[in-house]
């Protein structure tokens, strides 16, 4: 099973408890403290084993979405997930710039985490019943809220966009 935190614009892996099979729903988890010399002590899962024994955090983002995942003119990934994603290397590996950038479309994303190509998924994607109880994937939080609307004229005097035609 892979974890991962949801939002309408952003997806990431919660790479400190993904994977654990064990863990009793009972059972509150405490957090260690970090220490001084490196960063927090994590639960082992599986994926976080592997991103420590590669010594890189993999991390699934948009192909270029201004704001959130792109490269600028220096060729250097930019945006509000790529923090993200360089946050959670921090946190697991104590170095910001351990990560690898994986480009993802919006029809390879959830294949990429499944099949284990990325360890984190930070990028946009809605959180639906069955992205949530049938893919074996588990929504940590939402950490961008997005919406949709038209702007029309105010001449129109619509109240709906069931109104709109043409």
């Amino acid at each position: 099973m892979r974890c991962w935190m949801i939002g309408t614009m952003a997806v990431v892996l919660l790479a400190a408890g993904c994977g654990r099979q064990d863990a009793s729903p009972a059972a509150p988890e405490t957090a260690a403290a970090p220490s001084a010399s490196g960063p927090a002590a994590l639960p082992e899962s599986p994926t976080v084993k592997a991103i420590k024994r590669r010594g890189r955090l993999n991390c699934g983002v948009h192909q270029g979405l201004v704001g959130f995942a792109y490269t600028d003119n220096r060729g250097q990934w930019r945006g509000f997930d790529v923090d993200f994603c360089r946050a959670t290397a921090a946190a697991v590996l104590g170095d910001a710039n351990a990560v690898r950038f994986v480009p993802l479309s919006a029809a390879d994303r959830f294949a990429a985490l499944n099949d284990g190509r990325i360890d984190v998924l930070w990028r946009n994607s809605s959180w639906t019943m069955t992205r949530d109880a049938g893919e074996g994937f588990v929504f940590a939080g939402v950490n961008y809220y997005d919406g949709q609307g038209f702007l029309v004229r105010r001449s129109l005097k619509l109240n709906s966009a069931t109104e709109l035609t043409g």
